[in-house]
């Protein structure tokens, strides 16, 4: 399939990053969120950033102005019928992506593309939202979208060979490396990140070791960049909490029980970087 337009649901940090990589590797993009501040907010996060990218000489002005031109925003679905693949980047909510899966698939042509991005949701379950599970397929960005090298290409039950090639070489195109992985709760990364997160909440309410020392023994002892508390509030610790309900409730296993101190902190509203206040304040 020639994919030369992306339709993108969500504005949000995932929705207009993976906006942005599509329109600097000249694909045509619309973006569409419930409200037009929303969309425009998005936009405007895009162009923020890559006005940055040009002060860094890492993009032309040239070629920003031609990514910008590219983006198209709007409130309407209808939008989207140019699209040869939409990519779902909604909250991380099985209830709302099913819902706003089904409406598309009531309104996109038959042989429209659809990708989520989910990282953790079943895509197998998420297909069953459509009538269209072999065209149906996981796309799992990394935030930041426009940084991280790494997508997940997850396939559901049902997705085709030519569906996971298509979709495959679009990242290969994006100037990503994808990976394929069988559709599993947390899938690859998450699956064995987030436990990683989960338990050093562990360590920290136990008082082994304080935040700064938790992130400083796992970034000098396993050469990680940022430590699991400081990824936490950069991830979102509620983000971080659903996912590990979510491995809970499909393996049934206590490994995968949430940390109280997670748990407590997002009832408290420390979500992390978002809320300026999460295991650190910003």
């Amino acid at each position: 399939m020639d994919i030369q337009t992306i339709g993108v649901i969500g504005a949000g940090t995932m929705g207009n990053g993976i906006a942005q990589a599509c329109a600097v590797s000249g694909l045509n993009v619309v973006m569409v969120d419930i409200d037009s501040a929303a969309v425009e907010r998005g936009l405007g996060q895009v162009a923020a950033s890559l006005e940055r990218l040009v002060k860094k000489d890492k993009l032309s002005a040239a070629d920003q102005a031609a990514a910008m031109a590219r983006i198209q925003v709007s409130t309407d679905y209808s939008s989207l019928l140019p699209a040869q693949l939409v990519i779902e980047a909604a909250t991380e909510n099985e209830g709302l992506k099913r819902k706003i899966l089904a409406q598309l698939d009531a309104l996109l042509p038959a042989q429209t593309l659809v990708a989520t991005n989910t990282s953790s949701i079943s895509i197998t379950k998420l297909a069953a939202a459509t009538q269209r599970p072999d065209r149906f397929i996981g796309m799992h960005f990394f935030n930041p979208v426009t940084m991280m090298a790494l997508v997940e290409i997850i396939r559901g039950l049902q997705t085709s060979d030519a569906t996971h090639d298509a979709v495959k070489a679009l990242a290969i195109r994006l100037g990503k490396t994808p990976i394929t992985v069988k559709n599993a709760p947390g899938f690859v990364v998450n699956r064995i990140l987030i436990p990683m997160v989960n338990e050093a909440f562990f360590v920290l309410a136990e008082g082994l070791a304080s935040a700064e020392d938790i992130d400083a023994g796992m970034k000098l002892g396993c050469n990680q960049p940022i430590g699991p508390l400081a990824l936490a509030d950069m991830i979102g610790l509620d983000v971080c909490l659903a996912v590990m309900e979510v491995y809970l409730k499909e393996f049934g296993d206590s490994k995968y029980r949430p940390c109280p101190l997670l748990k407590e902190m997002v009832a408290a509203g420390r979500l992390g970087r978002k809320t300026k206040q999460g295991v650190y304040s910003y």
